[in-house]
C-alpha cells in the first residue's frame, strides 16, 4: 500500500498561490509514476496531474499553464505549486500513484474572496 501525506492546503485568493506537499512512502518511489487528484463538494474526484519518473509531466485540461507538478527522489515527495487559483480549483487535494491506489486524507483547498 501507499501511504501519503499531504499538506500545504488553505484559504487563497483568487488569483493567488499555494504550493501544496506530498510525503510518499510504502512504495518504490523511484519507479512509479505520481500524480495529483482532486474531489470537489458534490463531484467524483478528478485527476489534475501526473508526473513520470522520467520527469515529463501531463496536467488535466483546467489546470494546464497554472499548475505545475514536481518530484524529488531524495526525499521521496511530490509538489503542486498552483498558481492563478480559481473559485472553481477548491476541492480536497490527493496524491496518489498513476493509477492510483488507496488514498491519504488529503489537504483542503479554498478560493475564494
Amino acid at each position: 500500500q501507499v501511504q501519503t501525506v499531504e499538506s500545504g492546503g488553505g484559504l487563497a485568493q483568487p488569483g493567488g498561490s499555494l504550493r501544496l506537499s506530498c510525503a510518499v512512502s510504502g512504495i518504490n518511489f523511484n519507479i512509479n509514476n505520481m500524480g495529483w487528484f482532486r474531489q470537489a463538494p458534490g463531484d467524483q474526484r478528478e485527476w489534475v496531474a501526473t508526473i513520470v519518473n522520467d520527469g515529463s509531466t501531463a496536467y488535466a485540461p483546467p489546470v494546464k499553464g497554472r499548475f505545475t507538478i514536481s518530484r524529488d527522489f531524495v526525499d521521496n515527495t511530490v509538489w503542486l505549486q498552483m498558481n492563478s487559483l480559481r473559485p472553481e480549483d477548491t476541492a480536497v487535494y490527493y496524491c496518489n500513484t498513476v493509477p492510483p491506489r488507496n488514498w491519504g486524507r488529503g489537504t483542503q483547498v479554498t478560493v475564494s474572496s
